[in-house]
């Protein structure tokens, strides 16, 4: 098994508040690919980096996870690259985290 989870920004690079239909539309993509969700949306992750030497920066997100049984690298990097463009982003967070079932 792999746990996939999603990192998802909650504003755009201008502070600007993503629409709760984006979310909806990724949570019913997984859903209805893989049969299960589970969401961390009550209270907001925070990701914190230093870009060069400059201060550091700042992302609240959302996080999304998926179990899965077969990892499918590229079906999840173009889903990736979706996720960039739909969250006008230049990189969004996608990882497979292989897991036991106990």
């Amino acid at each position: 098994m792999n746990l996939i989870q999603l990192l998802l920004p909650l504003c755009d690079n201008d502070g600007h508040p993503f629409p709760q239909s984006i979310y909806l539309q990724v949570r019913d993509e997984l859903t209805e690919q893989f049969g299960g969700i589970t969401t961390y949306v009550r209270s907001p992750a925070e990701g914190l980096w230093k870009e060069g030497l400059s201060d550091a920066v700042k992302d609240e997100i959302v996080i999304y996870e998926v179990m899965i049984k077969e990892l499918d690298r590229g079906w999840w990097q173009a889903f990736r690259e979706s996720l960039e463009r739909l969250f006008r982003q230049e990189s969004v967070v996608v990882r497979a985290i292989p897991m036991d079932m106990l």
